[in-house]
C-alpha cells in the first residue's frame, strides 16, 4: 500500500516524521508542500485542513499532527519498536515528546534557529531580540530535559524511542547556532546523548540540506 509523506523540506516536524519512517524501515514517497506559500493547492485542505505539515497518507488513511504520525508509523508497520513497553519508560517517552512540543520547539527552533541561522541563510530579515529571547529561555528547557533523560544510551533507556526521534531534530537545528551548541554542552547527559544520536545513519540521511 502506497505511503506518502507531505512535508516541507526545512520543517523540523517534517524531519521528525521522516526520521521515524527511516528508523522504522518504511518506504514512502515524499510530497513537498510549502505551508508558507500563497499558492498551496486547494486539494491539500482535504489532507490537512489547517495547511500545516507534515501529513501522512497511507492508502485511504490520512493522519496529521507529528506525534500521531510517528505513533502510527510505529504501531502500523513492522520494524524495531519505538515506544517502550514498560509503563514508566513509556510515560517518560510521552513526557519528553510533550516537553519538546510545548517548551522546546519555540525557543530552540522558532527563535534561536530561525533568527540566528535560517533566516540569515535565506536572506530574510532576522530579529536579534527574538534570537536572544530564545537563548534566554533555552537553559530552563535543557535543564528539564537533562533531568528527564535516562542514564542509558537513549532518552528513555537502552532502546531508541519516539522521544529521541522527536527531540533530536529540534536539537539538531538548535546547535547550528554556536550559542545553542555552547548551551547544550553545559548539560552533559543531553550532550552525550546528542553526540551519539546525531551519528545515526537515519538522522544523517534525513537532515535537511540548508542553503
Amino acid at each position: 500500500m502506497a505511503i506518502e509523506l507531505h512535508g516541507y523540506q526545512y520543517s523540523v516536524y517534517s524531519w521528525i516524521a521522516r526520521l521515524a519512517l527511516h528508523e522504522k524501515g518504511v518506504e514512502y514517497t515524499w510530497v513537498e508542500v510549502n505551508p508558507f506559500a500563497e499558492n498551496i493547492p486547494a486539494s491539500y485542505l482535504a489532507t490537512h485542513p489547517f495547511k500545516r505539515v507534515p501529513a501522512l497518507v497511507h492508502s485511504e488513511f490520512v493522519v496529521y499532527e507529528t506525534g500521531a504520525i510517528t505513533r502510527y508509523v510505529d504501531e502500523a508497520f513492522e520494524g524495531p519498536r519505538l515506544q517502550p513497553a514498560e509503563p514508566r519508560e513509556r510515560a517518560r517517552c510521552n513526557q519528553i515528546m510533550s516537553i519538546a512540543d510545548s517548551y522546546a520547539y519555540w525557543p530552540l527552533v522558532r527563535q534561536v534557529f530561525s533568527h540566528g541561522v535560517f533566516r540569515p541563510l535565506m536572506r530574510l530579515e532576522a530579529n536579534e531580540s527574538e534570537f536572544r529571547r530564545g537563548l534566554a529561555a533555552a537553559p530552563r528547557v535543557l535543564a528539564a530535559l537533562e533531568t528527564a533523560a535516562s542514564n542509558a544510551q537513549y532518552l528513555c533507556g537502552d532502546q531508541l524511542s519516539l522521544a529521541d526521534i522527536h527531540l533530536a531534530p529540534m536539537i539538531g537545528y538548535f546547535v547550528l547556532a554556536d550559542e545553542g551548541k555552547a548551551l547544550l554542552e553545559k548539560h552533559p547527559r543531553l550532550n552525550d546523548w546528542w553526540s551519539e544520536l546525531s551519528k545515526r545513519s537515519a538522522f544523517v540521511a534525513t537532515m535537511p540540506r540548508l542553503p
